[in-house]
């Protein structure tokens, strides 16, 4: 009988991470499309590590600092009582710093495309720049905006080095799917790790089948 434990947490990890990372990526995005500050290319190279820098890397380094051997981590556990590896709390911050990228680079390649009269008209009229970015600027960048929540998702989804630094493999708490298959390859039960491998093959390419259907706008098409 399947374990569906894994994939429960997972799917909550996944939707905790996008949620968090949109809310996080779109000033940063925002401020990387229109900044003119000479640290613009230090932030976007932060921002673009993840893309090419190896998960155990990544999760490495995060586990030291949020160790509670280390400083940082000491001070986090004393002063809030947070206790970040080996946690789910842990696995969020760790999958929202390795899935940056998916989230902010779409959004940011957006606003950049969009011509600088829409601001401007904006602002004579009177709006903030708050209230020109919420108002005028995402609405216009839906589908960018689409691909980064989908991809962001689907990355979360399929994370293995990063979450087993920090979360290791506790059950119901740190044990996602793909943490799951390879403990099933590694008991030699394949047919439960074809099971879990299987999942998040549909998932995934249900998530980002249906970006291309909708920024395609093959929806309409079909309707008309």
């Amino acid at each position: 009988m399947i374990d569906w434990g894994p994939i429960i947490l997972t799917a909550k990890l996944a939707l905790v991470t996008t949620v968090i990372l949109l809310i996080v990526s779109v000033p940063l995005a925002y401020w990387l499309a229109f900044s003119k500050s000479r640290m613009k290319p230090v932030v976007e190279t932060l921002v673009s590590m993840p893309l090419v820098l190896p998960p155990t890397v990544l999760g490495f380094y995060l586990l030291m600092a949020f160790s509670p051997g280390n400083s940082f981590g000491a001070w986090l556990q004393e002063w809030f009582g947070l206790r970040l590896i080996f946690s789910f709390s842990g696995l969020v911050i760790g999958s929202m710093i390795y899935s940056l990228p998916f989230m902010v680079n779409p959004i940011q390649s957006g606003l950049s495309g969009l011509p600088s009269s829409l601001s401007e008209a904006s602002y004579i009229l009177g709006k903030s720049k708050l209230k020109t970015l919420f108002s005028v600027l995402l609405p216009n960048i839906k589908p960018s905006l689409l691909t980064g929540i989908v991809l962001a998702f689907a990355h979360t989804i399929g994370e293995f080095g990063v979450v087993l630094m920090i979360g290791g493999n506790i059950p119901e708490k740190t044990k996602v799917v793909s943490i799951a298959i390879y403990d099933e390859v590694e008991a030699l039960n394949y047919a439960h790790a074809n099971t879990y491998s299987m999942i998040l093959f549909v998932i995934t390419f249900i998530v980002l089948l249906s970006v291309y259907v909708i920024n395609g706008g093959y929806l309409k098409k079909f309707w008309k």
